[in-house]
């Protein structure tokens, strides 16, 4: 019965393991759609800017600037919570400051193409 117990707790470590890596991927998928959501931004001011009036493709395109931050920021902090409730086993886990630094810069970068896309 002691090697079954042992096992077991082998199996649930491996099992956590796996987690965190299904994390770190979930993190990268929701940083590609944040990038996805200012592409179609850009892509949107793009075909419709020279429309009238042109303050309403400005304003579509930066509801999808807002929603690239949202995703972006709600992908860091579910991510942050993930890692803190899981213990690792034999996986090293991504830094939740390589995490933050990612999507920071992602938030920032789509602040900076919205204000771009309103002023030209």
């Amino acid at each position: 019965m002691h090697d079954e117990d042992k096992e077991n707790k082998n199996t649930t470590r491996l099992a956590e393991d796996r987690t965190i890596l299904a994390n770190e991927r979930t993190f990268s998928s929701r940083m590609g759609l944040a990038l996805g959501a200012l592409g179609l931004a850009v892509g949107l001011q793009g075909v419709f800017g020279a429309t009238n009036p042109t303050w309403l493709a400005k304003l579509a395109a930066s509801v999808f600037v807002i929603i690239s931050i949202l995703i972006a920021t709600a992908g860091y902090k579910n991510s942050k919570k993930m890692l803190g409730r899981l213990d690792t086993y034999c996986a090293e886990p991504a830094s939740t400051t390589g995490m933050f630094i990612v999507a920071a810069l992602i938030s920032m970068g789509a602040m900076l193409i919205g204000i771009i896309l309103w002023i030209i």
